[in-house]
């Protein structure tokens, strides 16, 4: 593991998100996503990396 996170690859956020959302952290596995997607190259690849952790807060349901 790196020491310098401007050194961390999208694989290397696409899998923290992976463990966030094991640990049942949705919300950081999105914000882990985005920065992934952010450091992809092709928008094509980056659009597939959002779809796949959806913003938490756009798709959560109320209960009372």
């Amino acid at each position: 593991m790196t020491h310098d996170p401007a050194d961390l690859t999208a694989a290397d956020h696409l899998d923290a998100a992976r463990e966030m959302v094991a640990a049942k952290q949705p919300y950081l596995a999105h914000l882990l996503d985005e920065e992934a997607a952010h450091r992809t190259a092709d928008p094509a690849t980056a659009v597939g990396i959002r779809a796949s952790f959806p913003d938490p807060t756009l798709t959560r349901t109320e209960t009372d």
